[in-house]
């Protein structure tokens, strides 16, 4: 199980190169590309010394389409896409589906804290507005990370153990904070689109300490059942970033 500052920092870090401005297209296929995996500047980040499997990301082929394949088998591990100086971008789009669920999963919980699927933006936010403590723990991450943090992370969550419209913040730390789309009752199988206002959801989750929209400084895709020892199985595609 993650353990404290340390996991809150790995499940955060893993940051790449990327490019300057806000991308339109598809940010997971390349369309002239026939990798099975998906291409740089995405790259799966695990735990230091991990000595459980990673979750498995693979480009496949669904109703005549080239999707992301999310396949969590007691395993961790995060799809992160970066943009080191930060893009301005407003909306968010996708599409996504859960073929097997964990029915394991808590996001409430530590014990529980996995997802089949979720989908992240992490913001770069001035520190003024976390509150002190909070803020001593993000700059303790930074440091045992080596790397600059992001201060708000909003997730897009599908958990059937949820209501849809829930809110809650991760039980490791209050820097990520979910929000639930799809919840008890969607149908397995189906795909479902989303278009999200960025703007609107930060100020929903992050309001009490923000109600400007910080720039983005990454995008992650995750699935991982690794508390729960489980097993998941979800699909994404057509994930757009764009002003």
């Amino acid at each position: 199980m993650r353990q404290g500052a340390l996991a809150i920092a790995c499940w955060l870090c893993g940051l790449v190169a990327g490019v300057a401005a806000a991308p339109a297209a598809n940010l997971l296929t390349d369309p002239t590309s026939a990798m099975p995996d998906p291409a740089p500047p995405w790259r799966v980040v695990g735990l230091p010394r991990q000595d459980k499997p990673l979750t498995r990301y693979r480009v496949v082929e669904a109703d005549g389409a080239r999707v992301l394949e999310i396949d969590a088998q007691a395993s961790y591990g995060n799809l992160v896409h970066e943009w080191p100086t930060g893009i301005e971008a407003r909306q968010l789009a996708w599409r996504w589906r859960i073929d097997l669920d964990n029915p394991k999963t808590d996001l409430r919980s530590k014990a529980g804290d996995d997802h089949a699927v979720a989908v992240c933006v992490m913001f770069e936010m001035p520190l003024q507005g976390v509150p002190f403590w909070e803020r001593q723990l993000l700059r303790l991450a930074r440091a045992m990370s080596g790397e600059a943090l992001p201060a708000a992370t909003l997730c897009y969550a599908w958990d059937a153990r949820l209501s849809a419209d829930a809110q809650l913040d991760s039980p490791y730390t209050r820097r990520v904070r979910w929000l639930v789309l799809r919840g008890g009752g969607e149908a397995l199988g189906s795909w479902r689109r989303e278009e999200r206002d960025l703007r609107a959801d930060f100020v929903r989750l992050f309001g009490d300490e923000s109600s400007q929209l910080p720039p983005v400084r990454a995008v992650l895709v995750a699935g991982d059942a690794d508390n729960t020892q489980g097993r998941s199985l979800a699909r994404l595609g057509d994930l757009v970033l764009s002003r």
